[in-house]
């Protein structure tokens, strides 16, 4: 399973209104770090399938989403439990590092 994106239109439905945890992935393509962080991001997706949906934010495209999250810097991720931000970490982190920090079992 692959990462779904987000924007505005879909933002509702595939966040807000989702029954698992959901953990989005802001990012840009000019970004370094973001692009270390993609493929960890994206196996994840593969791992947590079923358990947790795991999103990518492009904050060029959708400032309103970075802005509503209070992304100032990026790569970063934010994780959502039944609609409400249950944890957040910036910067680029190991697989295990982001299970830990967000408890992905």
């Amino acid at each position: 399973m692959s990462a779904v994106k987000i924007n505005q239109g879909n933002y509702r439905s595939e966040v807000e209104e989702s029954t698992t945890p959901v953990l989005i992935d802001f990012w840009a393509s000019w970004c370094g770090p973001c692009g270390m962080l993609s493929p960890v991001v994206d196996e994840l997706a593969g791992e947590l399938s079923g358990k947790v949906k795991v999103a990518k934010v492009n904050v060029d495209e959708e400032p309103a989403l970075s802005e509503k999250f209070g992304v100032m810097s990026i790569p970063t991720l934010v994780l959502v439990k039944d609609g409400k931000v249950a944890g957040k970490s910036v910067g680029v982190r190991s697989k295990n590092d982001i299970k830990r920090i967000f408890d992905l079992n």
